[in-house]
């Protein structure tokens, strides 16, 4: 199994190094694949930030990704959901914070608009942090 970097998951999805997109192809067809959660976020980033992929256009490139046989994820489970949870308006950093949570564990944020789409998409437990709940 091969672990692989962020810029090698931006090269094969965008293919704008066509040298490197090679590269990143044959590594993907040459046997099983390690993605962790880490560089799925931080590739994200990078497709939304640098590239301008909406979340819709993430989320399909991820499914995609993931959808391949010989691609395997840190905590699949807890990635679908993130996953699905995009289609609801929630951006993926915020919604692979989500489903990494522990079963039944409160989410507590500052962040208004975030907290009022989870609540939106039916995300239980999820509320604004208080002076009175503390850090």
């Amino acid at each position: 199994m091969t672990a692989v970097d962020t810029n090698v998951v931006v090269r094969l999805l965008t293919q704008d190094d066509s040298r490197q997109a090679a590269a990143a192809k044959s590594l993907f067809s040459a046997g099983p694949i390690w993605i962790a959660k880490t560089v799925l976020l931080e590739t994200g980033w990078v497709l939304r930030s640098v590239y301008g992929f909406d979340e819709s256009a993430i989320r399909d490139a991820f499914t995609k990704l993931l959808g391949l046989k010989n691609v395997h994820t840190e905590d699949k489970a807890s990635m679908a959901d993130a996953l699905a949870l995009t289609a609801d308006g929630i951006e993926l950093a915020d919604a692979i914070h989500l489903s990494s949570r522990p079963p039944g564990a409160a989410f507590v944020s500052f962040d208004r608009a975030f907290v009022r789409r989870a609540n939106r998409a039916g995300i239980s437990r999820v509320s604004i942090g208080s002076a009175s709940r503390g850090t």
